[in-house]
């Protein structure tokens, strides 16, 4: 497995890989162009994911072009390459981050004043940030060939710097644990807010809580749930390698880790096009009728009744709603 300090990619890794990255371009798209074809889901939750799509595009292309060349000398394209995906990547993590700050606020501490004055903020750190350190490692020549020490074939921090793990963690690994961190306590926080609303609702309001009204708030439990432990379950690979590689261990060439830290970085544009389009019901009506896949899904577009008004959690998951968290009351 090991050639030098160089972790071999083998093929079937790339195709795997290659795969990921595939699914996670053509997600990471369909929420862009979701968000541009239908004009009322240009809410501030759905923009600020639109945002967070954008990094995981790019991430997936440059991954993909990394992955597809593996490669095994400083190049102009491996820095290019290793740029942009270093961009891409620290970019994806502080809009991460960003939506459950904001989602956060508007929900728990019910200000969205306060939450949409924060969107310049987010804008100027999820861009910023990476910008500014990306562009400072390729100046000082900390950006190239890694010999896939804690990659899969594409250039990050090269593998000669003598600081290369004080720029590992500034290109990324610090903000993906500051992500580690913060993520489940926000989400924790926020489910135990709606937890509370929705007890108070079912206690007062008997008739509130009906069969639709339970189903919206499952549906919102659930991505709650989720969106932390998919992000985790995604990077954490990537992590347990940078972990190894500390400890000097020969684990972190293994090939099936190699595979699952591969798969890992690149499929978070695939993760987030499933939770917030294909499992948020409305959308995925739409783009059946628009695909002209599913017959039903059209039937049903057209004959469903209105949904009733619910509380400001629908971009969450709300089957029969919008499925976004309104803005503009």
């Amino acid at each position: 497995m090991e050639n030098g300090n160089q972790t071999v990619v083998y093929f079937s890794e790339q195709v795997v890989v290659l795969f990921t990255c595939a699914l996670s371009f053509v997600g990471s798209s369909l929420i862009i162009l979701t968000f541009i074809v239908w004009s009322d889901l240009r809410t501030t939750p759905r923009t600020l994911l639109v945002y967070l799509s954008v990094s995981d595009w790019l991430s997936a292309v440059s991954y993909a072009f990394g992955v597809w060349r593996v490669f095994r000398t400083d190049s102009l394209d491996c820095t290019i390459q290793g740029a942009i995906s270093t961009f891409a990547n620290s970019s994806s993590f502080f809009w991460t981050v960003a939506i459950a700050v904001y989602l956060y606020i508007f929900i728990v501490r019910s200000s969205q004043r306060v939450a949409d004055s924060l969107v310049l903020f987010f804008h100027l750190v999820s861009w910023g940030v990476p910008l500014v350190l990306t562009v400072t490692a390729v100046s000082l020549g900390k950006i190239g060939y890694d010999a896939s020490e804690v990659s899969v074939g594409w250039c990050w921090v090269r593998i000669h710097a003598s600081d290369r793990v004080l720029w590992m963690l500034l290109t990324g690994k610090l903000w993906e644990f500051m992500a580690y961190l913060t993520l489940p306590v926000l989400y924790i926080l926020i489910k135990r807010h709606i937890h509370i609303a929705h007890t108070a609702l079912s206690e007062y309001r008997p008739i509130l809580a009906n069969r639709p009204q339970s189903s919206f708030f499952s549906m919102a439990d659930m991505k709650l749930t989720l969106i932390p432990i998919i992000f985790i379950a995604l990077r954490i690979w990537s992590t347990v390698r940078f972990v190894l590689l500390l400890a000097d261990s020969p684990v972190r060439q293994n090939p099936v880790l190699v595979t699952l830290h591969g798969i890992g970085n690149t499929s978070q544009g695939a993760a987030n096009c499933i939770m917030f389009v294909l499992l948020t019901g409305p959308i995925r009506t739409r783009l059946c009728a628009a695909l002209c896949c599913c017959s039903k899904c059209s039937a049903d577009s057209q004959h469903s009744p209105e949904a009733p008004r619910r509380p400001d959690l629908s971009a969450l998951g709300d089957e029969e709603g919008t499925g976004e968290i309104r803005t503009d009351r």
